[in-house]
């Protein structure tokens, strides 16, 4: 087999993952196996009633199929490596697999932070100008904002990884990580990373705080317009129209501002691995129970779904 590292440049790089013993990595494997079926699964449910009931053919789940699309591809991009590391001896990944998965990831966790702000917006809109909802929200100006999420976020993402791929990486060769992450990438790299850093960073930066403020003046304006509703029942109604998105909100962005927007001195990569394991596996998994749960739309959709494919025989 060659030489992934000559000692002059490295050829591929290896992820170290969750070092452990046999037991426990056939035990991870079954476990992240579970994850990620059940994450696929839950997500294209969604989809799926979304696509089948009329009355959720509104931009609240226009943006929701989005969302959930954007989740399947999210951890697509990592738990297949991630699970194949778990039967390898050693889980090798060329340097342009690494960086083409480094820019995947970083891609759609750009349009999941523009994704929830745009939720927000929705429900911003609907709650606080209820009659101008239909006039403002047409399907043209859905289709737009989706569209510039999608292609904003890939053009946007172009500049950051251009420079990443021209770093050079002469050894170790060893990613203390279970994929390609730009942190432990700089950290392997030979040459001055600093422009990459100051231009990554600077980025996430604006993307994070950005769509976090975008979403914060959203649901400020909307608790102003509810607690102006003379009625308990009648604000927890129209509340309960945008708590599974709060709740989505508030453990994405949590997670996400701990990660990356922390100072730099304090990265200690075991640390990161859990984290990176909560806000990239384990809350893609969560959202469709927190949208069918907590989504009374949602739930009627699926429990007549449900009730029509019992009738069918019967017919």
């Amino acid at each position: 087999m060659r030489d992934i590292w000559n000692g002059s440049a490295v050829t591929a790089f290896i992820l170290l993952g969750f070092p452990a013993n046999q037991g426990v990595q056939s035990f991870l494997f079954l476990i992240f196996l579970i994850v990620y079926v059940l994450t696929i699964t839950g997500n294209l449910v969604i989809i799926a009633i979304i696509r089948a009931d009329l009355h959720l053919h509104r931009p609240m789940y226009f943006f929701l199929s989005n969302f959930a699309f954007m989740q399947i591809c999210y951890v697509t991009v990592t738990v297949p490596k991630l699970l194949v590391g778990f039967l390898v001896r050693k889980n090798i990944i060329s340097t342009t697999a690494c960086f083409s998965q480094c820019y995947f990831f970083f891609l759609l966790g750009g349009i999941e932070n523009f994704l929830l702000a745009i939720m927000a917006y929705d429900r911003f809109v609907a709650i606080c100008y209820p009659l101008r909802y239909n006039t403002i929200m047409t399907p043209t100006f859905c289709w737009s904002l989706a569209c510039g999420c999608w292609l904003g976020i890939f053009i946007g993402s172009l500049l950051p990884m251009n420079l990443l791929v021209k770093l050079s990486f002469c050894g170790p060769n060893i990613i203390n990580h279970y994929f390609c992450d730009v942190s432990p990438l700089l950290k392997l790299s030979c040459t001055d990373t600093t422009l990459l850093k100051s231009n990554f960073f600077s980025l996430m930066w604006v993307i994070v705080f950005g769509c976090l403020f975008f979403t914060l003046v959203s649901y400020i304006n909307i608790i102003c317009a509810i607690m102006k509703i003379p009625s308990t029942l009648g604000r927890h109604k129209v509340f309960s129209t945008c708590g599974s998105h709060l709740t989505v909100v508030i453990i994405y962005f949590g997670a996400v501002i701990f990660m990356y927007v922390r100072p730099k001195d304090s990265f200690a990569f075991q640390e990161d691995k859990l984290i990176s394991v909560f806000y990239s596996i384990l809350t893609p998994l969560l959202n469709p129970f927190i949208y069918c749960l907590r989504n009374k739309d949602v739930k009627k959709a699926l429990q007549k779904i449900i009730q029509d494919r019992k009738m069918i025989p019967c017919l």
